[in-house]
């Protein structure tokens, strides 16, 4: 019974007009909503979030944006934190941790490297990477648990004995599962994927970071963020027809380049919102990785309300409903820069090939392909992926495909499905949508994210042969999907997929452009329609969770010292105290350099929990500027040209230091740590960029790397990859104090450049105990 002094307060709270927030902080002590069906002994604190905003909005007297309330309703210090947008390191509590195998298997090992016994915050492991596509879901799903048998024992016996929730391989896309069961308003999730911005389509400050990231706020540390610029979408008009919720975000990446939203968060609002469903709303935060944001996010509105209800989280929503006003930005709030875009006016878009950000408007793209000389003639249709395989999707797609069949039409590319999680793949075979998916000539694939991230034995080509697939995917980077560099990737809306893919070519405009039926006649494809949500509440279908038990101090990890998958770590070497001189130059990189250039997927991601062999993919991706050619660099020492990963092990074998030197928006795409693991495992100390994506560039900081940047661009192309480099003034290192870069020429001559930094204090801390888990090991051995 709530006491008659709680009562009284009520009362005199509602009677005297004091507005509902002063209220709301009793409602939730009283109601101990859980953050998940999963921990219901860990509850949503939204008390602590409105105390927060209310310090910090008194400090600096003037309305905030809707991701400044999150983020800095989660500062450690809200009282002291120096706040400045683009400037400060914010130290933050997020809410919890999410992690997938691929990624998990090093934050895993990272954790364990560190001593302690349990994790402090919610966590959880979710296996989709490692499921390779290749006959279909259920075949491959058992051969995927044959072969990963050793990871997959690993990541759950690590789960058990650390407090983690485990989801076990076919339990679908980390994404899809965080949507339907652990982001709500107002959380601050980091996951060890860079598409975790999937969670702001139910208003959470959900971001992509690396094993280590994770480590720190799993060991209960406050995690270090820039303070995020804030880049306003406002949304006008309605969405209709066959413009989708994938056409904001493919038109935004048009606008603002793969690298535009680095160091921002993108934060959509205005009367267009509403138009838009959740699993829309996520379909557009999750493809913000591709333009470098920090994360995106929608407001608490009736759509999200009504996903959670539907979600089995009722009790979120009316928790929600009741902080209402700090889930959405204040009345008179200021952006770094406004984006407006009338939904009404938007046409249907695809993007490519080869980049993300390459916008065409799909009346347009028959056109362009044909001048360009990009084959127009799709081979594969693929809709999925963690960025659109929601039941909506599936019904948009499943309403074109069924008008296909009524007129005795399939498919004239092959065309994949892959179900977004357990849930939405029983659901689907339930409602009929897999049905007419399979009719119309699609292969069901595993809950998981298969070919979207190279994972996939295709057949139907050779290497080195130029087709074109269109894909509802997120990036599209060469080679990324099946490991063939002439492989012309479009990324476009599931229900745009499936049109291409029945009329089998680039030039086909479902809005205009006609059909031919079995019959002889002619008829064109009316705008799909379907339900956001199932009419009947969801199919659960199979239970994949693994319970952590409440002790699991007695539970055992094993990890073979003859694995040739899973490696426990060493820590890496300290600094010495000394300027780093005469460094060669691994390579010299030309043009674009994504996580997937420096550590490829695919058939590498076996390898991801042993950083030995991982390390064997080093850069073999990017472009060598001596020589035009990947994966072959001149070995300085003996003047012979080889594989990248081979000189690395050379040079580090001679025990010389070496650099890369590398171009614009260096690391950009995947959150995978190994692309900095790996450098600095085989005797890397610097990387000099004319600019990093920003989950590159942290990783780079946690494993004791220096990323350093040109104080002048155009500096890059005073440095060759025959010099040898010294960095100076590493003993006065500080923040915001540029470095000096003398560069040695062969002939004997010498210059001097500049380079900048964005190194903090702790960063600086960093680098000088030999990586990040160094430093937390230091800090734990001097308190105890």
């Amino acid at each position: 019974k709530v006491p008659v002094l709680i009562l009284s307060f009520f009362q005199h709270a509602l009677n005297s007009g004091v507005r509902r927030y002063h209220v709301a902080p009793v409602l939730c002590q009283r109601a101990k909503v859980a953050m998940s069906h999963f921990e219901p002994n860990e509850y949503i604190n939204y008390e602590k979030l409105e105390k927060n905003i209310n310090i910090v909005r008194k400090r600096l007297d003037r309305p905030l944006t809707l991701s400044e309330k999150i983020v800095y309703g989660h500062l450690d210090d809200p009282a002291k934190q120096e706040i400045e947008r683009g400037k400060t390191y914010l130290r933050l509590r997020p809410d919890r941790v999410a992690m997938q195998d691929a990624t998990a298997q090093m934050a895993m090992l990272q954790f364990i490297s560190s001593g302690l016994p349990k994790v402090a915050v919610p966590s959880t492991i979710h296996c989709d990477h490692l499921i390779e596509a290749q006959s279909g879901g259920e075949k491959d799903l058992r051969r995927a648990k044959d072969i990963n048998q050793e990871v997959y024992n690993f990541l759950a016996t690590a789960g058990a004995k650390y407090g983690v929730g485990f989801w076990k391989p076919g339990s679908g896309i980390i994404h899809q599962i965080i949507l339907e069961n652990y982001s709500y308003p107002g959380v601050m999730l980091i996951g060890t994927d860079s598409h975790t911005p999937n969670g702001g389509g139910l208003g959470g400050v959900c971001i992509g970071v690396g094993g280590a990231d994770a480590v720190d706020v799993m060991a209960g540390i406050p995690w270090e963020l820039k303070c995020p610029k804030v880049i306003g979408v406002k949304l006008t008009g309605k969405l209709s027809g066959w413009t989708s919720p994938k056409d904001v975000i493919l038109k935004v990446a048009g606008i603002l380049t793969v690298k535009g939203g680095t160091g921002a968060i993108i934060e959509y609002h205005g009367p267009g919102v509403d138009s838009i469903s959740c699993t829309g709303m996520a379909t557009i935060c999750n493809m913000g990785a591709e333009i470098g944001a920090t994360t995106s996010i929608f407001p608490y509105n009736e759509r999200m309300k009504k996903y959670l209800g539907k979600t089995g989280r009722a009790d979120i929503a009316k928790l929600a409903d009741e902080f209402k006003q700090h889930l959405v930005p204040d009345s008179g709030c200021q952006y770094d820069q406004v984006i407006e875009i009338n939904l009404s006016e938007l046409k249907p878009h695809i993007n490519g090939p080869f980049t993300p950000d390459l916008a065409h408007p799909v009346s347009d793209i028959g056109a362009v392909a044909e001048k360009e000389g990009w084959p127009v003639d799709i081979r594969v249709g693929l809709i999925g992926s963690c960025t659109n395989s929601s039941y909506e999707d599936m019904g948009r797609s499943a309403a074109v495909a069924r008008q296909a069949l009524a007129h005795g039409l399939k498919c004239k590319s092959k065309f994949t499905i892959t179900p977004g999680s357990e849930q939405i793949r029983a659901t689907i075979e339930r409602d009929g949508y897999a049905k007419i998916l399979r009719e119309v000539g699609g292969l069901v694939l595993a809950n998981a994210c298969g070919p979207c991230i190279g994972q996939w034995d295709r057949k139907d080509i050779k290497k080195g042969e130029k087709n074109t697939i269109v894909t509802s995917y997120n990036r599209n980077f060469t080679g990324r999907n099946d490991a063939n560099p002439e492989t012309h990737a479009f990324v476009t809306s599931p229900e745009i997929v499936t049109a291409l893919s029945i009329a089998g070519t680039l030039k086909f405009n479902p809005e205009t452009d006609y059909l031919t039926g079995a019959d002889g006649k002619k008829f064109k494809l009316e705008a799909p329609d379907a339900d956001e949500l199932p009419k009947l509440e969801f199919d659960p279908g199979q239970d994949t969770y693994q319970y952590p038990p409440k002790d699991g101090s007695g539970q055992h990890v094993d990890v073979s010292p003859t694995s040739q998958r899973l490696q426990l770590l060493e820590p890496f070497d300290k600094w010495d105290g000394k300027d780093l001189e005469d460094m060669l130059i691994l390579i010299k990189v030309k043009g674009k350099c994504t996580t997937d250039h420096i550590s490829a997927a695919g058939p590498w991601l076996k390898f991801r929990g042993h950083l030995d062999n991982i390390s064997n993919n080093l850069l073999i991706g990017a472009i060598n500027i001596e020589n035009g050619k990947a994966n072959s660099v001149r070995n300085a020492l003996t003047q012979e040209f080889g594989p990248v990963p081979d000189t690395a092990r050379y040079y580090k074998k001679m025990g010389v230091k070496w650099a890369v030197i590398g171009d614009e928006n260096y690391g950009e795409g995947s959150s995978r740590e190994h692309a900095a693991l790996e450098p600095r495992h085989l005797g890397g100390r610097v990387i000099i960029t004319k600019s990093f994506a920003r989950i590159h560039e942290t990783n780079l900081k946690k494993q004791g790397l220096l990323p350093l940047t040109f104080a002048d661009p155009a500096d890059y192309n005073k440095i060759h990859p025959v010099d040898k480099l010294s960095i100076v003034g590493l003993k006065d290192f500080a923040p915001g104090k540029p470095l000096k870069c003398i560069i040695k020429h062969p002939n004997g001559s010498q210059e001097t450049i500049m380079l900048n930094h964005t190194f903090n204090e702790s960063q600086i801390e960093w680098f000088q105990a030999g990586s990040a888990l160094n430093r937390m090991k230091e800090l734990q051995q001097k308190s105890s």
